[in-house]
């Protein structure tokens, strides 16, 4: 076999090898092309629950917060409630003390004159007033009915004898609304007569209002005076007790 034959043969064979490999690129080219997109879909679908997770999570802390507050808030509520009804029942105790311990009326040839500041006037209108403002409590439980008529009445009657009582209505009817600061005025006022029936839980509410404005001080002190001054007695038990909180 000459030269010039080798040379056809072997360029015939290199042809027809070439041949496929030059047809082979277009499929790879396609496939790579494929695969390219196949991994940014991929990476789409995880970039999208990645951010679904972390909006859940969010969501997720916001519902916690919103719990915690509502939470607190009705624990509050529920202290406020048990506040309002303990002073409630504090107003509805006084009430029936005032009203079991409220003397007869004296009688035209009584001459022995009552000891305590309790004891009824002799001007019918003031007694008839100052009833007719306590039954506002009482009968009609229309508690700021009561705290009206007994304001009036003491601007009406300021030097009535039953001045320290309409004080402690007063006192006791702005301590239920805790409305403090009017409270303990009226308080106060009744602390100041020493004869008065009471001035042992004037000091006791006194106390009280103290303690809840933050000042232990003071209220340990009116706790004090009211076990010292009234030793044995419920208040001064009361005291005793509050001392101990």
């Amino acid at each position: 076999m000459n030269s010039n034959t080798l040379r056809y043969l072997s360029l015939a064979l290199l042809v027809s090898v070439a041949a496929p490999v030059a047809a082979a690129p277009a499929p790879v080219t396609e496939l790579g092309g494929g695969s390219s997109s196949s991994v940014e879909r991929l990476e789409r679908m995880l970039e999208a629950r990645n951010q679904m997770q972390i909006d859940m999570q969010r969501q997720l802390e916001q519902m916690a917060g919103e719990l915690d507050e509502l939470r607190g808030t009705v624990e509050r509520n529920s202290y406020e409630l048990n506040q309002m009804l303990e002073r409630q029942r504090d107003l509805y105790r006084e009430i029936d003390t005032l009203r079991t311990a409220k003397p007869a009326p004296a009688v035209e040839n009584k001459t022995e004159k009552p000891a305590t500041s309790e004891a009824y006037s002799n001007n019918q209108s003031e007694n008839a007033e100052y009833d007719a403002a306590v039954n506002l409590i009482l009968k009609e439980k229309n508690y700021q009915g009561a705290t009206d008529a007994f304001n009036a009445f003491l601007t009406k009657y300021p030097q009535s004898i039953y001045k320290p009582n309409a004080h402690y209505w007063l006192g006791q009817l702005y301590f239920s609304k805790s409305e403090l600061s009017l409270a303990k005025q009226h308080f106060d006022a009744v602390s100041q007569v020493a004869k008065s029936s009471k001035r042992a839980d004037a000091l006791l509410k006194l106390g009280m209002i103290a303690d809840r404005e933050g000042d232990k001080a003071a209220a340990k002190s009116l706790f004090q005076k009211v076990v010292a001054e009234y030793p044995g007695s419920t208040t001064a038990s009361q005291a005793e007790k509050q001392m101990k909180n």
